[in-house]
């Protein structure tokens, strides 16, 4: 990685922030969090373990009629089967929506035939329905249950059906600068949608990256604020995780066609206010 100018980093963040894509859970909060994000903003809408990928597309075609660009999560486990997935694919279609993103999905047991993204990818090849833009999920700190050799063979099936990757949660930028470089060198050239998280409470950003299988991040926030710091931070209501290191270490790298960052994609988890000030307050 290069040594970039203090120009470059401040035409990074102005980039990063006015183009980022914002993530959505769809529960019952859902209708206040929108209300906080930029008119026709681009929202990715998950699929909810609790409520299924049903409420996820009724969500998603909400949200479009209000105007806004969507992306659903059309999580492959979570799909009963072909006629599942047109007539998902049908009503995307006839909401207007032209991009989604089709992750595994963390079902333990899927609903039908569709074992993992690239089972559904194929399908949906075989169907009447296309969209101009399809994500996959990238890993910068592996995944919990499958090794590094198994995540790079399934990045390289699903490729060719898709027109962007998606990172999972990442705090440190070397990390998710450095696996990119690995994604290049074995050929995959999609540009890199960087999820990074939202503002939010300390604690409750422990908990969900500990769920989410990113133990390495919160050592890389141990490490970075300090552990009196960060423990101060941890057990403190008060004490919020803001993303100024993450985009002030990706912002000098967004115009670099090597690692062909295509935007940053954040992790609300419904969490929209705090974040939009934030966000804003960047920006001024």
């Amino acid at each position: 990685m290069s040594v970039q100018s203090p120009a470059a980093t401040s035409t990074g963040v102005q980039t990063l922030l006015t183009t980022a894509r914002f993530e959505l859970m769809p529960f019952d909060s859902f209708d206040d969090e929108i209300e906080h994000l930029p008119d026709g903003a681009t929202i990715a809408i998950t699929t909810s373990p609790q409520l299924g990928i049903e409420r996820t597309v009724d969500r998603s075609e909400q949200a479009a009629e209000q105007g806004y660009d969507v992306v659903p999560h059309i999580a492959a486990r979570y799909v009963e089967g072909r006629a599942h997935l047109e007539s998902i694919a049908e009503r995307l279609t006839a909401a207007g929506i032209t991009d989604i993103f089709v992750p595994g999905g963390d079902r333990e047991e899927p609903a039908g035939e569709f074992e993992s993204a690239f089972d559904l990818l194929s399908a949906l090849d075989d169907t009447e329905y296309a969209f101009d833009e399809v994500g996959i999920t990238g890993y910068p700190e592996g995944h919990a249950f499958i090794d590094e050799e198994t995540l790079a063979d399934a990045m390289d099936k699903k490729a060719p059906y898709a027109t962007y990757i998606v990172t999972q949660l990442c705090y440190d930028p070397d990390t998710v600068l450095r696996w990119i470089e690995t994604v290049r060198e074995r050929g995959v050239d999609l540009p890199v949608e960087i999820g990074i998280p939202g503002v939010m409470n300390y604690a409750k950003l422990i908990k969900i990256s500990q769920k989410v299988g990113v133990g390495d991040s919160i050592r890389f926030l141990q490490k970075t604020t300090g552990i009196v710091d960060f423990v101060r931070q941890a057990i403190s209501s008060r004490g919020k995780y803001e993303p100024d290191d993450l985009i002030d270490g990706l912002a000098p790298y967004v115009d670099d066609p090597e690692y062909n960052i295509r935007g940053v994609h954040i992790y609300t988890f419904n969490q929209t206010p705090d974040t939009e000030s934030w966000r804003h307050g960047r920006l001024d």
